[in-house]
């Protein structure tokens, strides 16, 4: 089985060579034979990786340690859930499924785009293959997934137990398939400019992938901030981390991109701009991948060990001298078609959101790329925390969410201050009844939040009146009832009104993040059985200590050998909220010189964190037991002494009931956070509007198939 992977990667790499050779061939010498074989090799490309990818997957499902990542990432121990997901957890299944992802939807991009733009497609069929045999080239020299050990080791290391959460098995790939698909219009983008063609075809070409990689990426980030709440035992979602970074900044910059390319469509401007930030997209996705995966900078995210650091440094050195090449290059045959007509109208908003989220971007990218921009300047590495992000991002972040609600509502070209005035009453008249009760309720001792719960109201007010007047038109002229008009109006304006909702999901995100961060209250401290604390207004009291044990053939389905934790009662006002239990998972480990019990509760330990979430508030728990506590450390060594390996578990049932008579004071993290569930719902809201926005309406599907049957008609003809 091996032996059929690593065929597939040579295979791949020769299929990626001549496709490159042959499409560059045919675009140049006017020979669209040749075009058409490179994009047939982008689709054998794909199929060939497939197998590659089947052949691992197997390989952690039927435990065949034979392959040092299976035997380096999962174990016999490992649910088989995880085992599963465990292939994109190491650093050579990641960069396999980073490959098989862009060949994947590279074949549909190119298949979609198969009778249009033969010329540009050609180049940018040479690009994509060029991606594809850089990774293919990675895994062959560089980490090798298919590499093994003879003879093969009974047991692997199992998964890393911070990786054994639900949505691990969706988080990884989400983010792959954003940065794979932001590849497609860089390469879209370089052909364009290769082939002499900048109108707007090849915009409208790529438009649905450029949509489709921002919200896979957009999911992606979502996922993984839910994953850092809920598991990783810090109480945050966000914590500045260099691969949360990573994929921030290619999303913040299709995000301008998706705005400004409204402009080129209807204006004919922008054109240096957008095909500058394509090209940036992709540079900043291969960014990513290289921070996920090279190890250059330390981060809770990448997991890999080895470092490739030189290899992709030399990638992205390429993509940016020859985007700066192409663009400066192309100049003249990329000017503005119109100017800007007024500094109040669409566009000129447009623009200036488009400079706030590069301005973002730009801000992320230097605090995460610090380290290693002082080490270069100082000879010394030094690095930028939360605080300093947060002091240049929210300012910005205030002004984006101000932008997403008058955008809607203002005139393209030249709006009218009557016009103005009439469009912002409502928007504004929200706004300051928000000011007037959230003063009313003593929230202006946070001025920055107030101003984004201000800001998000001016945004409903906006999105809402937009969306009555609409459909007040529609029952105007359909005489359809409001909801039946307000859903056609929706249908028949996807991209608009879908993008309408999407403005929506961002402001209640936001006001989510504001609410949480502004006016959360924490505790950290040592509680012994019956001892209680006051978090905010609630107060929390330790009832009990609370332990179980893994049974052996049980342990495929839960991972960890032993849980130590505790009951807690969450009371406000005297009255009981909720019970929390909080505990803390020990796994095995493969280390013998832990003894034949420790080595049972030796590996990584992970608080399994207890929430009880609310509309309006989320009260969330974690502890640290102290399993280094005397008494519990002497049933350890006494087990070590005395115990074989299949009479281990024993001391563990000795050491849990030991645990629940007397257990010692242990370390807890209590966190109130209010309105923290707005931040999935906002993202969940988000989700459906770039669902809606990114289906095509009736009338283009209609419209398409009328077109291929014309064009099939005259070939059906000439067979009858």
């Amino acid at each position: 089985m091996a032996g059929l992977g690593f065929a597939c990667l040579l295979l791949a790499l020769a299929i990626c060579v001549y496709g490159i050779a042959a499409s560059l061939y045919g675009v140049r010498r006017g020979r669209p034979e040749f075009s058409e074989s490179g994009r047939r090799a982008v689709y054998a490309l794909a199929g060939i990786l497939t197998v590659a990818f089947v052949v691992l997957e197997l390989a952690f499902l039927r435990n065949d340690f034979a392959f040092n990542t299976v035997a380096d990432t999962s174990s016999r121990t490992t649910p088989t859930f995880y085992r599963a997901a465990a292939v994109w957890s190491s650093q050579e299944g990641s960069l396999l499924l980073w490959a098989w992802l862009l060949s994947m939807w590279s074949s549909l991009a190119l298949f979609l785009t198969r009778h249009r733009m033969r010329d540009v497609a050609a180049y940018a069929t040479a690009i994509l293959l060029g991606f594809g045999g850089f990774f293919v080239s990675l895994m062959i020299f560089y980490a090798n997934p298919f590499a093994t050990t003879n003879p093969a080791p009974p047991e692997g290391v199992g998964l890393d137990p911070l990786l054994r959460f639900p949505t691990m098995m969706v988080h990884p790939p989400m983010l792959y398939s954003g940065y794979t698909l932001c590849t497609i219009p860089l390469a879209f983008g370089m052909g364009a400019l290769l082939a002499r063609r900048v109108d707007a075809d090849w915009i409208r070409a790529i438009r649905r992938f450029a949509f489709a990689g921002w919200l896979f990426l957009g999911v992606g980030i979502l996922l993984g901030a839910r994953w850092s709440y809920s598991e990783l035992g810090w109480g945050g979602y966000w914590g500045w981390d260099a691969v949360e970074n990573a994929s921030l900044m290619p999303w913040l910059t299709a995000t301008a991109f998706l705005h400004s390319l409204m402009i080129q469509e209807k204006r004919g401007m922008l054109k240096v701009w957008n095909v500058s930030l394509v090209l940036a997209t992709g540079t900043l996705a291969i960014m990513g991948t290289f921070l996920v995966r090279s190890g250059v900078l330390n981060s809770i995210h990448a997991f890999g060990g080895a470092t490739l650091g030189v290899p992709f440094v030399t990638l992205i050195g390429v993509l940016i001298v020859a985007s700066i090449y192409l663009v400066l290059s192309r100049r003249d045959m990329l000017r503005s078609e119109n100017r800007l007509d007024s500094l109040l109208s669409r566009e000129s908003i447009f623009l200036a959101n488009n400079l706030v989220l590069v301005g973002l971007c730009f801000v992320i990218f230097w605090g995460t790329y610090f380290p290693l921009i002082s080490e270069v300047f100082t000879g010394q590495e030094s690095s930028v925390g939360p605080p300093w992000f947060d002091r240049y991002t929210v300012p910005l972040a205030l002004v984006l969410v101000l932008l997403s609600g008058i955008g809607p509502v203002i005139a393209w070209r030249r709006a009218t201050f009557a016009n103005a005035r009439r469009n912002f009453v409502l928007p504004a008249g929200t706004a300051l009844l928000a000011l007037g009760a959230l003063t009313a309720a003593g929230v202006t001792r946070k001025p920055l939040a107030l101003a984004m719960f201000c800001f998000a109201a001016f945004v409903f007010g906006s999105i809402g009146q937009e969306f009555v007047r609409g459909a007040r038109a529609r029952r105007a002229m359909a005489g359809e009832a409001p909801p039946r008009a307000l859903l056609a109006l929706v249908r028949r304006n996807r991209r608009r009104y879908g993008g309408y909702i999407v403005h929506i999901g961002i402001a209640v995100l936001f006001i989510g993040v504001a609410a949480s961060s502004s006016f959360q209250h924490a505790s950290e401290l040592q509680l012994k059985p019956g001892q209680s604390t006051k978090v905010g207004a609630y107060t929390v009291r330790y009832v009990r200590p609370t332990a179980s044990i893994t049974p052996k053939y049980d342990r495929a389905h839960t991972g960890s050998t032993l849980a130590l934790g505790a009951e807690v009662d969450v009371k406000k006002g005297g009255r009981h909220v909720a019970t929390l239990n909080p505990s803390q998972g020990y796994y095995a480990s493969q280390e013998p010189s832990q003894g034949t019990v420790g080595s049972l509760i030796g590996g990584q330990a992970v608080s399994h964190v207890s929430i009880d979430a609310g509309v309006t508030r989320d009260v969330w728990s974690a502890i640290q037991p102290n399993i280094e506590a005397p008494a519990l450390k002497k049933i350890v060594a006494a087990g070590n002494r005395t115990l074989e390996p299949e009479q281990a578990p024993v001391a563990l049932l000795v050491l849990a009931r030991s645990y629940l008579k007397s257990a010692p004071a242990a370390a807890f993290h209590f966190i109130v956070s209010p309105m923290v569930m707005w931040i999935w719902v906002g993202g969940l809201i988000v989700f459906l509007g770039g669902l809606i926005a990114a289906w095509p309406a009736p009338s283009v599907v209609r419209a398409r198939v009328a077109a291929r049957a014309r064009s099939r008609a005259p070939r059906d003809l000439v067979r009858a």
